[in-house]
């Protein structure tokens, strides 16, 4: 019985291992969300004014990821140097209605 138990206790200390370096791992990822979506809200907070971050606040309500890749392009475009000044309302109005494109209409005919 001796060996069952041995065995059984260095299999739970394998599992606590496990446990412990998955929970470390988890806190580091989160650690780097977390420094991240600071340093994307920073560079938003330079590259937009006060109403275009509304509107994209707004618009993350909704559509979630869509806010996200914009706010990704936008990143990037002003990495590049290709944003000069802050982006307005009327400009990110603009910017959102060429990603959308144009949209179906349905129209539902009943008989």
């Amino acid at each position: 019985m001796s060996d069952i138990e041995e065995l059984r206790r260095k299999r739970m200390q394998q599992l606590q291992q496990q446990q412990a370096a998955q929970q470390s791992a988890e806190a580091e990822n989160q650690e780097k969300m977390r420094e991240f979506e600071a340093q994307k809200k920073q560079i938003m907070m330079q590259i937009l004014t006060p109403e275009a971050r509304s509107r994209l606040a707004n618009l993350r309500l909704t559509r979630e990821e869509f806010v996200d890749q914009i706010e990704l392009q936008l990143i990037q475009l002003a990495q590049a140097g290709r944003i000069k000044a802050k982006i307005t309302d009327e400009q990110l109005k603009e910017l959102l209605k060429k990603v959308t494109g144009s949209k179906r209409d349905i129209n539902i005919i009943r008989k």
